[in-house]
């Protein structure tokens, strides 16, 4: 399966970026993994930069599945999250996360979105939404093939 991740801006932290490099390592054991940074808007006008941003995000998404990453979104169990991937791996669909800046995610992007995927109500940076969305798709692999490391 081929996993894309398109997320407004860069990792700018040193130990965030090796954390997403070693599960983006480890999630190539089980798929086709890219990453696709954004530019993420700068300025005072935070509409603005959302707009801008879900542009370039729905752009970089590409075909197949759409998921955005939304606190409003519908939250799911690792169980939950490795079902769905797996079902979209069944019928060979590439799955795309979409992962906002500073300001959110584009209404755009949730309108055009498959599903739209919380990790949690609470607001994460997008640097460590970044992190814990390849931690849970390496663990969703794992379930998928009842490997050890879920508990």
């Amino acid at each position: 399966m081929h996993l894309r991740i398109v997320a407004a801006g860069k990792l700018r932290d040193p130990a965030a970026a090796a954390i997403c490099a070693d599960f983006q390592k480890r999630l190539r054991a089980y798929h086709r993994v890219e990453i696709t940074e954004v530019r993420a808007s700068s300025g005072s006008d935070p509409a603005k930069a959302i707009r801008e941003e879900g542009e370039r995000l729905l752009k970089a998404a590409g075909s197949g599945a759409l998921w955005a990453l939304d606190r409003a979104g519908k939250e799911l169990s690792s169980e939950e999250l490795s079902e769905k991937v797996m079902e979209l791996e069944s019928r060979g669909r590439p799955l795309t996360v979409a992962i906002g800046g500073t300001f959110g995610l584009a209404q755009d992007v949730r309108e055009r979105a498959d599903f739209v995927w919380s990790l949690s109500k609470l607001t994460f940076l997008h640097e460590w939404a970044r992190m814990v969305v390849l931690e849970q798709l390496y663990r969703a692999a794992k379930i998928a093939r009842s490997e050890p490391y879920h508990h």
